[in-house]
């Protein structure tokens, strides 16, 4: 008898839940009221941004909250049994056992200094007491479950050795391997690639109906929760404020809140000159200063003083929906089907003269053959082959691939941080490509600049963010005074859209997204023509990336710059480029303006891309494409088409061909630019990957 079939009730129930963490201070709640069940085989998405409870909702069910935290109010049962009522025992047999829960970070689950195997057979062993012989075979089983290649090799590897989408699959099997109830899923796509992320999604869909295991899935993702779960809870500032099946939450949302994400989110149909995003106003209140009565009330569109700020807002059921909840006073009177409130449309720029060209572009490395000790033989890895293209005055050009195709080593050697080992970079027709950023003089420097990923490693922690953008100014030869630099870094901030009072603040006291904006305004202290944005919005939550991505947008258009941005997710690439440069170990594979590179006909690789894009529409349809295996190390790229080793396409085109020769550029009409063997005809008979079910 699996564990499942003792009990038929709700895997999972938590009701009216609280948790406060207590410091010295004061009580801080986390989580107030809130309640959801999973039922048997159910998979249940938790969603909501950074900051709003979700993952102490999971170390809650976990009975993991640390000295500081404690359950202050409600109850969390587990098929039917109160987990606090629970002793240690009775605790250690649940965890690991009949509940497991998979973290963002695969490293924090795995012992690097132990062989998979050993650390997947642990788990029987000592949940179930079973002999060494029998969980190699469970392990072996599993991980074949996960779908690793060579299975005994995996078993036989220390972590170091897989790359971040294999060790997020053993985690996976290690949670798997004691055939748990109850799966709890914290953000576990987020340090992956989309291709990986969408290979894994799907592992954990087929596991899930295998196994009969019930999932918790924690996401900021809504695309992700629309393809894993069959319900979904909306959390914000601590509480649950929407709940229901995703058909009810996607397409008849109830609550302001839930409404506000899917308007801050690119879906497709969003432009960024005709439709452009509505970021929600304000931000996220504070543990301890949350507002009286409703806690989205302050950022809502339908606030009514004196009603949303009464009292406590409680959970209430939709009329006609009895598992649908809402937590909103008014939403019975909101129109929800209302056109968004006219947003100013902008005028479409026309790109300028050609800044940036850059021709053959060549960067090898050469390592030792023997990373550890050095000597011996050396390898080449061909982080760049023959780059070529051009960057008009106000135009995006998005960069596109998955980490390792090398779209930061190319922007190091445009940045100077590296020089090139052939072709060239033009800018403003002078060679770049060989001045290292010591010898480039101030103007250049202030004209390439860059912002990137993480706004937490740019700042410097001990000076204030006036301070940070005035040395800027410094570097840049910018005012002729103390006086003049300290006005301009003034109008920066004004810029940026942050309050000038900011300028004496430090970067602790300062949210993500406010961080990336004093990142940007660095980046245009010296009026930066050619900006490199490197994943700039993929570290903040969905609501700030708006805000953020329509500011990086206002100031090109009033600066006419340049902007390179460097990103893995196509539905911000769709909303926001001209054109689209798809990259693969190292080869540009498709060029082409937005509209050009997101119909068909496609280059095999960008097929792929698109339909691994989470999508939060339900009225989207998308063909299924899951790429196999890993991308090939640029040290020992696969003869001929960089790609053939994954591609679908490749037994339509004779002769192995894919397999003898890296194909030519081929221009097909309009200039768009397809690195690929398949013939003509083949490439005509291409179907669209993202179809809109008509309404």
């Amino acid at each position: 008898m699996s564990k499942l079939d003792a009990y038929d009730g709700p895997i999972l129930e938590i009701d009216k839940l609280s948790i406060s963490f207590f410091t010295r201070l004061r009580e801080i709640p986390a989580v107030m009221d809130f309640s959801v069940s999973v039922m048997p085989g159910e998979a249940v998405g938790l969603v909501g941004e950074s900051g709003c409870g979700k993952s102490t909702v999971a170390l809650g069910v976990m009975q993991d909250l640390g000295k500081n935290g404690r359950i202050v109010g409600g109850s969390i049962k587990f098929k039917g049994r109160d987990l606090g009522q629970m002793s240690a025992e009775e605790l250690r047999d649940v965890r690991g056992n009949e509940i497991a829960m998979i973290y963002q970070e695969p490293m924090a689950s795995l012992n690097p200094a132990m062989k998979i195997g050993k650390q997947l057979m642990e788990v029987p062993m000592i949940h179930e007491g079973i002999g060494e012989k029998e969980a190699y075979q469970r392990a072996l089983e599993v991980v074949t479950d996960v779908k690793l290649p060579d299975p005994a090799r995996m078993l036989n590897s220390y972590p170091h050795q897989l790359s971040g989408g294999q060790q997020q699959r053993i985690v996976i099997a290690m949670a798997l391997m004691s055939k748990p109830s109850l799966l709890i899923l914290d953000e576990p796509t987020t340090a992956l690639d989309v291709t990986v992320e969408a290979a894994v999604v799907e592992l954990v869909k087929d596991l899930g109906k295998k196994y009969g295991t019930s999932m918790l899935f924690i996401s900021h993702n809504l695309g992700l929760v629309l393809e894993t779960c069959d319900r979904l809870c909306v959390m914000y500032s601590g509480e649950a404020v929407e709940r229901g099946s995703i058909k009810d939450v996607f397409d008849d949302m109830k609550h302001p809140y839930t409404q506000a994400l899917f308007r801050s989110i690119p879906l497709p149909g969003a432009d960024k000159n005709a439709r452009p995003l509505v970021a929600i106003p304000g931000n996220f209140p504070l543990p301890h200063e949350r507002p009286r009565g409703c806690n989205f009330g302050p950022r809502c569109d339908y606030f009514e003083a004196g009603r949303c700020d009464a009292g406590d807002v409680a959970m209430e059921m939709v009329p006609g929906s009895e598992r649908h909840h809402t937590r909103c006073v008014k939403f019975q009177e909101i129109d929800w089907n209302a056109p968004i409130a006219a947003v100013a449309q902008k005028e479409k720029t026309k790109p300028g003269r050609v800044v940036l060209k850059i021709e053959n572009l060549k960067k090898y490395y050469e390592v030792a053959a023997n990373a550890l000790f050095g000597g011996g033989t050396t390898k080449v890895v061909k982080a760049n082959e023959t780059l070529s293209f051009e960057a008009r005055e106000s135009e995006t050009l998005a960069i596109v691939g998955e980490s390792g195709c090398g779209k930061s080593t190319f922007a190091k050697v445009l940045m100077g941080l590296e020089t090139a080992t052939e072709g060239q970079i033009l800018l403003d027709n002078r060679n770049i490509e060989q001045v290292p950023i010591e010898k480039r003089d101030a103007g250049t420097i202030a004209d390439v600049q860059m912002v990137f990923q993480n706004p937490f490693d740019t700042l410097n922690p001990s000076m204030t963010v006036g301070r940070q953008i005035i040395r800027a100014l410094e570097v840049f030869d910018i005012g002729n005074s103390d006086a003049d630099r300290r006005q301009r870094m003034l109008e920066l901030l004004d810029l940026v859209k942050l309050p000038r009072a900011f300028a004496e603040r430090m970067p602790r006291q300062l949210s993500g997204g406010q961080k990336q904006r004093v990142g940007i305004a660095r980046a245009f202290a010296g009026g930066a023509r050619i900006v490199v944005a490197d994943e700039p919005v993929s570290a903040l939550d969905v609501s700030v990336q708006a805000a953020v991505t329509d500011l990086l947008m206002e100031i090109q258009r009033n600066e006419k710059t340049t902007l390179l941005f460097i990103s893995h997710d196509l539905s911000i690439v769709r909303y926001l480029s001209d054109r689209v440069m798809v990259m693969y170990l190292g080869h540009v594979v498709e060029l082409g303006d937005t509209e050009q590179v997101f119909s068909p006909p496609y280059h095999p690789y960008t097929e792929a891309l698109l339909s691994a894009v989470p999508i939060a529409d339900t009225s989207v349809q998308k063909t299924h494409i899951v790429l196999e295996g890993d991308i090939p190390s640029a040290m020992n790229p696969p003869p001929g088409c960089p790609f053939q080793t994954r591609c679908r396409w490749k037994s339509k085109v004779p002769g192995g061909l894919c397999e003898k020769d890296v194909p030519p550029i081929r221009t097909l009409a309009g200039g768009h630019q397809i690195k690929c063997h398949l013939s003509d005809e083949m490439l005509e008979s291409m179907e669209p990957v993202i179809k809109i079910a008509a309404e």
